[in-house]
């Protein structure tokens, strides 16, 4: 399958995202059409950098580029303001000026990272991001929301900034062990539910982490997924409106994550809120009982969690500190059926219920993390 190109119109910047095999290679071309400067730092992790790091060097030299490489430890631990701080002092060791570019090489955590490190070094600088797991394809590298966590919760400090540039090389999902590329998938379903019947009922059938999935369907399905964020993300640049839906599972999602000290994967997490809130949805009579089922089958299809074993008061503390919370009342995204979502503006009190009929429904540990 040749290269897909999927152009990105928001408010604030245009820009196109090229999904295929092999084209790490051309980030530097890329980086001067899209970016220009005369100076390309690449920030990546201890994990992705010595992967495909020198490669990445090596195509922006080709482009004329001169080069630096900012590595940072990798884990969801490391993105706070310390290691931020530490990314700031690096570009401006390597002299960037407002007209240089930062390349965000690795997933979800270096993109985030380096996104906000680019909109903040010199009140804002290009970014191109290069996304290398499943789950930043897909999700986190498009629509330019950049953030690092905070002791109170993830991604309570960020900033939209939007990428000049996003280059997606499915190859790059050979080097990612079978468990991290499962845990992505997670983000894979929620687009299905959210707003494509036909990919969900593919998924459910013939689920994206089986061996025998080509490199072909992986192109596809990842392009039809940033077509999905794309079409939400041109509508509502900054997440007054219809962005929101993109939230659907993260509130529970990101519960179920920060109790866990974010040993359990954000794609895990976020499958595993899909399903809570859906089932809290169905005995609230907001969403159909076959609609909550269909969630839970796609997901144990993909070998995910459908539930939680974390109580009901912890997962309620950590939620009520997300970042959708206004006042005593906070946003979440109920489904209807798949492929219809809203958003839903609920007391704390109606929060709890949720939680409390969607969370712990399933106490084997086949099924709940």
């Amino acid at each position: 399958m040749s290269t897909i190109t999927i152009p990105v119109h928001t408010s604030s910047r245009a820009y196109d995202v090229l999904v295929g095999p092999g084209v790490l290679d051309q980030v530097g071309e890329v980086c001067a059409r899209c970016a220009g400067g005369t100076v390309a730092a690449v920030i990546s992790d201890s994990n992705v950098a010595p992967l495909y790091g020198q490669r990445v060097l090596s195509s922006l030299e080709r482009a004329g580029y001169r080069t630096a490489l900012l590595t940072f430890p990798a884990g969801e631990q490391n993105k706070r303001l310390s290691t931020l701080e530490t990314l700031l002092e690096g570009l401006a060791a390597a002299e960037l000026s407002r007209d240089d570019v930062v390349v965000a090489l690795g997933g979800g955590v270096t993109g985030d990272m380096a996104g906000l490190a680019a909109a903040l070094y010199l009140r804002g600088i290009q970014v191109v991001q290069v996304p290398t797991s499943l789950l930043a394809m897909v999700d986190s590298s498009v629509g330019g929301k950049t953030a690092v966590d905070l002791a109170h919760g993830k991604n309570l400090a960020g900033a939209f900034h939007q990428p000049s540039a996003v280059v997606v090389d499915i190859d790059c999902l050979k080097t990612l062990s079978h468990e991290l590329f499962s845990d992505s998938c997670g983000e894979v379903i929620k687009h299905g539910v959210l707003a494509d019947p036909a990919l969900f009922a593919h998924l459910a059938k013939h689920p994206l982490n089986a061996p025998d999935v080509t490199s072909d369907e992986l192109v596809s399905v990842v392009a039809r997924n940033i077509e999905i964020k794309r079409n939400v993300v041109d509508a509502d640049e900054k997440e007054h409106g219809l962005r929101q839906t993109l939230n659907l599972g993260h509130t529970l999602g990101h519960a179920i994550e920060a109790s866990s000290n974010f040993t359990l994967g954000h794609g895990s997490s976020v499958a595993a809120g899909l399903c809570c809130i859906a089932r809290g949805a169905a005995a609230k009579g907001w969403c159909s009982e076959d609609c909550a089922r269909q969630i839970e089958r796609a997901t144990l299809a993909h070998g995910l969690p459908i539930d939680t074993s974390v109580g009901h008061e912890t997962i309620f503390a950590f939620a009520t500190h997300d970042k959708k919370r206004h006042g005593s009342t906070i946003n979440v995204v109920i489904p209807h059926a798949i492929g219809s979502v809203s958003v839903r503006t609920i007391t704390f009190d109606e929060l709890a219920e949720l939680i409390e009929l969607g969370c712990n429904a399933h106490p084997s540990s086949e099924v709940s993390l």
